[in-house]
C-alpha cells in the first residue's frame, strides 16, 4: 500500500476536527458515549476523505537515452571527410 500524501493527511484531519466540531453542536450531546460516537464518526468521515483524494503515483522511469555525439557546429574538415565518405559508399573494397 503506497504512504499516504501530506495532502491527504492534511483534509483527512481537517476533517476529522470540522466534522467532530460540528456533530457535537448539532446534536448536543453531553455523555460519554455520545461524545465517543461522535469522535468515532469523525474518524470514519476523515478516513473516507483521505482515503477518496487520489494518491499521487510516481511516474514511470524510462530507459536512460545516452546523448547523441553530433556537435553543433561542424569544421570544414569534418565536412571534407564526410563528403569523402560519402563518395567511397559505392567503391568495392577489392578495386584498386
Amino acid at each position: 500500500m503506497p504512504r499516504p500524501t501530506a495532502a491527504q493527511f492534511s483534509y483527512g484531519s481537517a476533517t476529522v476536527v470540522v466534522s467532530a466540531l460540528a456533530l457535537l453542536l448539532l446534536f448536543r450531546t453531553e455523555s460519554g458515549l455520545g461524545v465517543a460516537a461522535v469522535g468515532t464518526a469523525a474518524m470514519v468521515l476523515g478516513l473516507l476523505v483521505a482515503l477518496s483524494l487520489p494518491a499521487r503515483t510516481r511516474p514511470e522511469r524510462k530507459p536512460a537515452v545516452p546523448p547523441t555525439t553530433a556537435r553543433t557546429h561542424r569544421t570544414i574538415e569534418d565536412i571534407e571527410i564526410a563528403a569523402a565518405q560519402r563518395r567511397r559508399v559505392g567503391e568495392h573494397s577489392l578495386r584498386r
